[in-house]
């Protein structure tokens, strides 16, 4: 069904992950993923251009979710497609926000916290650069992003 095999453990619980998709599918929203990976106090994201010295705004990872898929697929494929990593552990829910696509249509990006099988080589596809950036100082992210980013501290 997948290009790639997944099952990562859900520390968050079945439960948690079925129950946001259904309400999502209860509000006729569609669903992407957002990933929060720490490692030694500092955040995974990525960068669209390797050309800037200093960028405005950087990405967590993350993915549309295709339709039948369930969450902790979404996120381990978005882990393995964007970095390269093997998501070994989704560990927690860490909120959402609803927006408007392109298009016009309501997108719910739900965010997971997540432990990998190693946090290196980090290879990515869709993106020129990545940062490991600390969670203590100026994060360059949307203001959406910096409150699932709090959350993730508290």
């Amino acid at each position: 069904m997948w290009d790639f095999e997944v099952s990562p453990k859900q520390s968050i619980g079945e439960s948690v992950l079925s129950e946001l998709q259904e309400q999502a599918e209860a509000d006729g929203v569609a669903l992407r993923v957002g990933v929060v990976l720490e490692r030694d106090g500092a955040v995974l994201l990525l960068d669209r251009d390797d050309h800037a010295a200093v960028r405005e705004q950087l990405y967590l990872p993350g993915t549309i979710v295709r339709a039948g898929e369930p969450l902790a697929a979404a996120v381990a494929r978005a882990m393995r497609e964007e970095t390269g990593l093997t998501v070994a552990d989704v560990v927690r829910h860490l909120g959402s926000f609803d927006y408007l696509d392109n298009a016009g249509k309501t997108v719910r990006r739900e965010h997971f916290a997540v432990d990998v099988a190693a946090a290196a080589p980090v290879r990515l596809s869709n993106y020129a650069a990545y940062r490991w950036v600390p969670l203590d100082g100026e994060l360059p992210v949307t203001k959406s992003i910096r409150e699932i980013l709090t959350h993730y501290r508290e």
